[in-house]
């Protein structure tokens, strides 16, 4: 599987879930599903059902952000973008040091040991507290759990799609 950089660019990004009207004047909450909340300060454009919005203005309440979108004006408007996603292009993510990566880059990705035996593919990344873990889906559909340790994972390369690691095919999960 060989992942092109090009079309990854070209793709939305998730970063919100549109609740219900705030107010009577077509304002919208929005609740952050990003590591960046503070995007939300700059942004002026985003999609809904692949459909490009013009957003007016954004504030900050509790845990979600209070958004206002050009043309949305009453609580009736803002009820058919209730319970949908935020998107932005790929593009507009901001970039990362080093060594760090989204785990929307990563998801898909092909997962290669040592002795370039295909263990799978990342399907999910779980957050644990001390170290993410890379549950990967082998061709035989068992879970592999990687954890994202140094000292398993030796190689992600975004430009091509996978992941190396130190793993035995056969290793208890």
């Amino acid at each position: 599987m060989k992942k092109s950089l090009k079309s990854a660019t070209n793709k939305k990004i998730i970063i919100g879930k549109i609740g219900a009207a705030h107010g009577v004047r077509g304002d919208m909450k929005v609740y952050p599903l990003t590591d960046f909340p503070d995007r939300f300060n700059t942004i002026k454009k985003a999609y809904v059902d692949d459909k490009e919005i013009n957003i007016i203005s954004t504030r900050y309440q509790g845990n979600f952000v209070v958004m206002k979108v050009e043309g949305v004006n009453s609580r009736e408007e803002v009820a058919r973008f209730t319970n949908k996603l935020l998107k932005i292009n790929r593009s507009d993510v901001p970039p990362l040091e080093d060594g760090e990566y989204y785990a929307f880059d990563i998801i898909g990705f092909q997962v290669i040991n040592q002795d370039d035996v295909v263990l799978g593919e990342i399907t999910e990344i779980l957050k644990t507290g001390s170290n993410d873990v890379y549950i990967t889906k082998a061709k035989d559909g068992r879970q592999i759990l990687i954890p994202a340790l140094k000292k398993v994972v030796t190689e992600i390369n975004i430009e091509d799609g996978f992941m190396k690691v130190i793993w035995d095919e056969n290793q208890e999960v």
